[in-house]
């Protein structure tokens, strides 16, 4: 039977809160404030080791760094009963960033909850998902 994981994670952030800049400052940082029942559903996926996009919303919405999973989900030492985080380490900036708008018209994406579910901060990317970000990111043509 096929493993049936996500790829990868797309993890949201308001880059005026946190950005990726900011985690390649920190290097590490511990993944937290999600409250979306589907969200926290997907970070119970996440195991270490996971690629991660992290994307910017807010007036940018695109994808712009690559991370991984450092550690994967545990209970938030500093929140209520039933919030996960986990720790994610910065790999790098993507060669581009690529916005939402291209996103949307990638075929691969057409099911994504990154398009359907627009306040989904924690979203999982299939194998043609992540292969059609890396192209769009490297310049590559759909």
């Amino acid at each position: 039977m096929a493993d049936d994981r996500p790829a990868a994670w797309l993890l949201k952030t308001e880059p005026e809160s946190y950005s990726f800049d900011d985690l390649v400052r920190d290097g590490t940082t511990v993944w937290d404030g999600i409250t979306n029942p589907v969200a926290l559903r997907n970070v119970r996926g996440m195991h270490a080791g996971d690629r991660v996009v992290i994307y910017h919303t807010g007036k940018e919405k695109a994808a712009v760094g690559w991370a991984r999973v450092a550690r994967a989900a545990y209970p938030d030492p500093a929140a209520e009963a039933n919030r996960l985080v986990v720790d994610i380490v910065a790999e790098g900036r993507l060669d581009r960033s690529v916005a939402l708008a291209a996103l949307k018209t990638a075929s691969e994406f057409a099911g994504s909850p990154l398009v359907l579910q627009g306040r989904l901060s924690v979203v999982p990317l299939s194998a043609s998902q992540l292969a059609a970000l890396q192209r769009m990111s490297s310049g590559g043509s759909e």
